[in-house]
């Protein structure tokens, strides 16, 4: 059994415990979330059975993948991997609908082509790369024969596993996964940075420091806003940073890493002009999120704060070698996938010294849930 699998039958445990024991905070959860918690945790409904939503967004990491040495997840079926990082469904629930009436923000998946979390749900189930189920019909039999049962037919319809109703109680399914994941225990809100803001905290000198940074001369804020309410630090929107291709993708030398063009390749989009852009990400307990970006080329908060300090000022890597370049991040960074759409506004060149960049990342290491006791 893997890590990953171990990591989620312990978490599923958890879960049947606090159940089963009646516990007041079991009992704090609708009928709608509850349901949603079981499928979410459920690693009976891939094929075979062993993965769950939560083993690529599991609580112990944020709600994104546990996995730290690998760049994208891997799927049911050992050497299966989605080519992206697998980001966090915490907060995720936050942003909007998939919309272009401000621009192009909002939406699920490192490309929004899910409108919200309830379409975001409904694609791991089916995708042969995750949790490899072949139709609708399969997942929702194998809730049929699940210890929920009872309560999926409860909030789904009497009749939800007849066989005319299949679509209908996997658009049900999906929606209570979704209503799960908008209820606290995936958005905390109990971080030094909330405690802060409730005057219960008092920042360090270098946590203050880098507070002072982020808004001013590091220009974080001006993606990862931090004014909004609630601050989940992202103004939604879609950017291409520049980041270079990531070889350590699993594939082989015969079959080599694609171009990933990101918001351009969305069906609603279908605009070269958007190509390399991908979802502004929330920062919310970003320090448990590793390794970063939609292709996890940066492995830690420092690399991607000197990224965005120095990615225009160091030398160039071998393009041969890109981020396997034994000078990466310290004396070169890679040319970017995509130049022609790189945004040059807000980063590449800020003069941050060394400390300056230790500072912003002491500041984002507040924002990890877990200070604060939910009552």
């Amino acid at each position: 059994m893997s890590r990953k699998t171990t990591l989620t039958v312990l978490a599923w445990s958890a879960i049947m415990v606090l159940v089963v024991g009646g516990t007041a905070f079991a009992q704090m959860l609708t009928p709608q979330e509850q349901l949603g918690k079981f499928l979410f945790f459920d690693i009976n409904l891939s094929e075979p059975a062993g993965q769950s939503c939560a083993s690529c967004h599991d609580p112990v990491a944020g709600f994104a993948d546990p996995d730290r040495n690998l760049p994208v997840s891997e799927g049911v079926i050992p050497g299966r991997f989605g080519n992206r990082n697998s980001p966090s469904a915490a907060y995720a629930v936050f942003n909007p609908i998939f919309t272009f009436k401000r621009g192009i923000l909002g939406g699920q998946f490192w490309d929004g082509r899910a409108a919200d979390l309830a379409e975001q749900a409904k694609g791991p189930f089916l995708n042969p790369v995750e949790m490899n189920n072949t139709s609708r019909a399969q997942v929702i039999g194998k809730i049929a024969l699940a210890g929920y049962a009872d309560l999926f037919k409860q909030v789904c319809g009497a009749n939800a596993f007849d066989a005319a109703n299949t679509d209908n109680s996997y658009n049900c399914m999906a929606a209570t996964i979704a209503i799960f994941e908008g209820t606290s225990e995936l958005n905390k809100f109990t971080s030094k940075f909330d405690a802060y803001l409730g005057g219960l905290y008092t920042l360090t000198p270098q946590e203050d420091q880098g507070r002072r940074l982020f808004s001013g001369s590091g220009k974080c804020a001006h993606c990862h806003t931090d004014n909004g309410t609630p601050v989940v630090f992202t103004d939604f929107k879609y950017h291409n940073i520049g980041l270079p291709t990531n070889r350590e993708y699993p594939y082989s030398l015969l079959n080599p890493i694609p171009i990933d063009r990101g918001l351009g390749a969305n069906a609603l989009v279908l605009d070269p002009r958007q190509d390399g852009k991908f979802k502004n990400p929330h920062l919310r307990n970003i320090s448990l999120t590793a390794p970063y970006m939609h292709n996890g080329v940066l492995k830690t908060l420092k690399q991607v704060v000197h990224f965005y300090n120095t990615r225009d000022v160091l030398l160039r890597c071998d393009p041969l070698l890109s981020n396997l370049d034994p000078g990466f991040s310290v004396t070169c960074w890679p040319a970017p996938e995509i130049p022609q759409t790189m945004d040059s506004s807000f980063m590449g060149n800020l003069n941050l010294t060394g400390a300056e960049e230790d500072a912003i990342v002491a500041f984002m290491m507040t924002f990890t849930d877990g200070y604060l006791t939910l009552p």
